[in-house]
């Protein structure tokens, strides 16, 4: 645990809130010292795995203590590699298109987006080709790479919370499945207020750690992995964006749509069906939707004067 004071720190206020009565609540299934770029991969099914994770008493936040430090976290996602996920970008254009479908009720006139976290900007094109002038911001070299080259986008190569971007210079700023990746969400947030026009819209996409299926799934909830950092509750959560100048305007639940070979090879049933005769490019075509309700789905807006 003590292996390389420069990789692993401390956590001593809360990331959500900045309180400081913060307990002990669930101890690590995983070895820290194993902790590699290949552990963080979107697609990465090894579900059960956490860290030693603290638990804020004042707003409920659960966060893994000790974590990566920013240093070392940065540098693992520099180093990032994950084709599997780009070959799921079917599944994924249709969650990111519910999305812009109530973003857009939300806010009818196009403009300026900044999607951070873009991965092989999937979202960004869909944006694009929507009429949403699009920036990201990506740590995954290889990532970036496949962004510019597949789709031709301006995806800025970097760690969103120190990227040099101009203030009030975007009309939306989009975060799907990225607050849960860092260990300092304070930060993220705040430089989502920074960089949004006043009025401007955040949309958050992040899991519940105290939705039903959580609870039922107990130690097996698929979104127990290594590269989650940081869960949250719809208490942290609201806590987190009033304290950087958000307020909510729409709640709803993320869906997903996975190919039927995407969920076999995450239930381990891939063999069985490979007996059954059906092949992998068949089992591909087939979308599967699912409605879980165990991750949020969050339009904030920025308050003026922030």
């Amino acid at each position: 645990m003590d292996e390389g004071k420069e990789r692993f720190e401390r956590i001593t206020s809360c990331p959500a809130c900045g309180g400081n009565r913060l307990r002990p609540h669930k101890k690590t299934t995983f070895d820290i010292s194993e902790f590699r770029a290949e552990s963080i991969r979107i697609t990465d099914s090894h579900y059960g795995r956490v860290w030693d994770l603290a638990r804020c008493k004042d707003c409920g936040h659960i966060f893994a203590d000790p974590c990566p430090t920013p240093a070392f976290l940065n540098a693992l996602y520099g180093a990032l590699e994950d084709p599997l996920y780009d070959e799921e970008s079917g599944g994924r254009e249709k969650n990111f298109l519910r999305v812009f479908k109530t973003l857009e009720k939300l806010r009818p006139e196009k403009g300026r987006l900044l999607d951070v976290g873009s991965a092989t900007g999937i979202l960004m094109d869909l944006a694009a080709r929507r009429g949403w002038e699009t920036e990201g911001v990506e740590p995954s070299a290889w990532a970036v790479a496949f962004a510019r080259d597949r789709y031709g986008l301006a995806v800025r190569e970097g760690v969103f919370e120190t990227a040099p971007i101009k203030a009030a210079s975007f009309d939306v700023v989009t975060m799907i499945d990225f607050i849960e990746h860092t260990a300092r969400p304070y930060d993220a947030m705040g430089k989502a207020a920074e960089v949004l026009r006043p009025g401007g819209l955040l949309c958050v996409v992040t899991p519940d750690i105290r939705s039903a299926a959580a609870r039922l799934a107990r130690g097996k909830w698929w979104h127990l992995r290594p590269a989650h950092l940081a869960y949250f509750s719809r208490r942290s959560l609201d806590a987190l964006l009033k304290k950087t100048g958000f307020s909510v305007v729409r709640r709803k639940s993320y869906s997903w749509t996975f190919s039927a070979h995407y969920l076999a090879t995450r239930l381990r049933v891939s063999r069985f069906l490979a007996r059954s005769g059906r092949p992998a490019s068949f089992l591909k075509r087939i979308p599967i939707k699912l409605a879980l309700g165990d991750s949020f789905e969050i339009y904030a807006r920025k308050e003026e004067g922030m």
